[in-house]
């Protein structure tokens, strides 16, 4: 008799274990085993966390161990149970690790290969190309795509978060702890309906009275000093929009600034077009907000838009600052669009950056948070799960990196962004607008303005001599390369040549979904990649894939209650029209304007329960789910990480000198997933 050892983990997660009958069947390149149940007695179940361990005798060995067989069989209650991994130590003491990290439900069986990341092409046994085969056209069958929105990136095809498959739900702990802390945050501001939600406003200070009182360094510094303009200018380089920003080398036609008018804001003897030509002018434009219809969901509160320009300049003290404000763009006959300056009265100035800031919220909120981290990552998900085996290295590269999106996006469109979610509740561009501005975004949205290096190319802000201080750029290039060097490891562990790349079908054929399905209603399906022909190529794909889910997310995601929260700075609507003239504007005006006391409530509530990590926040490096079992994988996973050590050494070096630390793409607080 010849004897195998078997190890079963079951996971940690509440509800992990089950009472069921498991049974286990080894299959080797020769033969199989005989169908054996796990549970040796009561006592020994598959609980929660627990380790079983039983023999498997058999008459001959088995040959090179190729599957491992998990049948499930009903016992009083038909429950799930969270398989983490089995390892088989075979009679001649080799050990054969199979990683599962999978939930079996109802009275279903589950087929696992041997635990070696392999492509396609590797596969040379009938049995598991097929079993490769089966895996993919069962995960097809779950994981469908569908328009949720007319001209959205797609989504997955479900109608509720029940309806998710179970390895894509969000763990019983994750759900109760996302809608714990949206529940406190609304809650932190829920004493103000007893005070009216609807009082007027008096001054900035009456804002105090829904503000949360949670110790925040950036809100704080933001409440006093917020008016001055090269706090409103720091925002642009390193609040939680940092991409709106391009270098100008020549006014849009339809910003009407001239030279007289932003003479006394430039350094003395220069002129606003040799700024121009040295580039030291930059600009941020929301023609993307032009024509869209504001929320019009309550008919009570009047809500507006508009469309600014915003004119900004690097001075000689390297300050960054707003010259210029235009927030119209008429271009009919006998209607001027006014252009505010710092030089005009102190309302109207004032008023007008609260314009500017609030449009770029409501950009914020759709296009750069919304569109190009959580959709966009949805989509790379839903395409490696329908094209890739779970044994694809590429597979095992990026499961990290799309946990719980699919679930915390589902949740978003049942919750959030839906009829009847926060987002209409208390923003300016919800109701039909939500819609026109990513139908918009979708216009402009391709593959490479994911592409970190080439996004700051574009803008003209790569350059740290031209445009110093701009810590988002800093820091976002050392995480970038740090993710590019490691993905780099992995795809020549596995990838040869390019030729292998190539001929990788599963790989191929997740491209090709991600193009011609998920990304089908962006012009040219945004010249996303069709096909991958080199290892260069393949590496900056799934380079895009991991910072897009980590970097870029943590970096417009975990500050919006620093920013965002105190409400003058950044209002999430406005109700009344932005201004045409100036000496209209006094506090009266700006108070009518500004959000009413029920929206700012829910506007705190919500990106207060956004800005928060999860309790089981796992960040960029760690990968507690061990899906690779190859030594130099590891060793590749290890360099990751000490790399990103060191990247957190420096910026945390850095933030010693600065009055605001600059945080937010610090490694050790980058999650790894879109997951909040």
């Amino acid at each position: 008799m010849f004897t195998y050892t078997v190890s079963v983990v079951t996971g940690n997660q509440v509800f992990a274990g089950t009472l069921n009958y498991i049974y286990l069947t080894l299959v080797g390149e020769e033969r199989s085993s005989d169908r054996t149940l796990l549970d040796k007695s009561w006592f020994e179940r598959l609980d929660r966390g627990k380790v079983v361990s039983i023999d498997i005798h058999v008459e001959e060995t088995l040959g090179e161990l190729l599957l491992v067989k998990l049948e499930k069989e009903k016992f009083l209650i038909n429950d799930d149970w969270y398989c983490r991994s089995i390892s088989v130590t075979a009679p001649a003491g080799d050990c054969f690790e199979f990683p599962c990290y999978r939930w079996i439900a109802d009275q279903k069986e589950l087929v696992l290969p041997e635990g070696r990341g392999r492509l396609p092409q590797d596969e040379k046994l009938s049995i598991v190309k097929e079993c490769r085969h089966l895996e993919l056209e069962n995960r097809q069958k779950h994981f469908r795509w569908k328009e949720w929105k007319t001209g959205f990136p797609m989504s997955i095809d479900v109608n509720g978060s029940s309806e998710l498959p179970l390895d894509v739900k969000f763990d019983t702990e994750k759900v109760v702890d996302f809608k714990l802390h949206f529940l406190k945050g609304i809650g932190n501001v829920g004493l103000n309906k007893c005070k009216g939600y609807y009082q007027s406003w008096k001054d900035f200070a009456d804002f105090e009275k829904v503000f949360i009182t949670i110790e925040n360094t950036v809100s704080e510094h933001l409440m006093q000093r917020w008016k001055e303009d090269a706090v409103f200018g720091y925002q642009f380089l390193n609040g939680c929009n940092p991409v709106m920003i391009k270098k100008c080398t020549e006014l849009p036609e339809k910003f009407v600034v001239t030279q007289e008018m932003v003479r006394n804001s430039l350094d003395k003897g220069t002129t606003l077009q040799y700024e121009l030509q040295a580039g030291n002018i930059y600009i941020a434009d929301y023609e993307i907000l032009e024509d869209v219809q504001p929320n019009d969901t309550d008919p009570s509160t009047r809500q507006y838009l508009a469309a600014p320009f915003c004119l900004f300049y690097k001075n000689g003290q390297n300050k960054f600052i707003p010259i210029a404000i235009q927030l119209s763009r008429q271009m009919t006959p006998g209607q001027m669009n006014t252009v505010f300056l710092p030089s005009d009265n102190h309302y109207d100035w004032l008023l007008a950056k609260m314009w500017v800031k609030s449009c770029d919220f409501n950009v914020h909120q759709l296009v750069t948070h919304l569109l190009r981290t959580h959709l966009t990552t949805e989509v790379f998900a839903i395409a490696m799960f329908r094209q890739l085996s779970a044994v694809h290295p590429v597979y095992k590269l990026l499961i990290p990196h799309v946990r719980f999106t699919i679930a915390i996006n589902t949740a978003a469109r049942e919750k959030l962004i839906n009829d009847t979610g926060v987002f209409n509740e208390a923003n300016s561009s919800g109701g039909i607008g939500l819609q026109q501005v990513i139908q918009k975004a979708m216009q402009t949205l391709t593959y490479k303005s994911l592409c970190f290096p080439e996004a700051m190319k574009t803008r003209g802000v790569d350059n740290q001599e031209d445009l110093p201080n701009y810590y988002y750029r800093d820091d976002g290039m050392l995480v970038w390369e740090a993710v590019k060097s490691f993905v780099s490891d992995v795809v020549k562990i596995y990838y040869s040549s390019d030729e292998t790349v190539q001929g990788d079908e599963e790989i191929q054929a997740f491209v090709q979904d991600v193009c011609s399905s998920g990304m089908k209603n962006c012009p040219k399906n945004g010249e996303f990649p069709s096909a991958l022909k080199t290892q260069e190529q393949l590496v900056e794909y799934l380079t895009v894939v991991i910072f897009t889910a980590s970097a870029q997310h943590a970096a417009v995601n975990f500050g919006q209650f620093d920013w965002f929260a105190w409400v003058p700075n950044t209002p999430s609507t406005m109700r009344k029209p932005p201004p045409t003239e100036k000496g209209k504007v006094d506090m009266t005006y700006i108070m009518e304007s500004l959000p009413d006391r029920q929206r700012s409530s829910w506007h705190i509530g919500a990106v207060w329960a956004l800005s928060q990590f999860q309790d089981s926040e796992l960040f960029l490096g760690e990968y507690p789910d061990k899906y690779f079992t190859e030594k130099l994988v590891t060793e590749a996973i290890e360099n990751f990480r000490k790399e990103l050590f060191v990247i957190t050494k420096i910026i945390r070096k850095r933030n010693e000198t600065l009055e605001l630390p600059y945080l937010y793409l610090c490694p050790d607080r980058i999650p790894n997933s879109v997951a909040i």
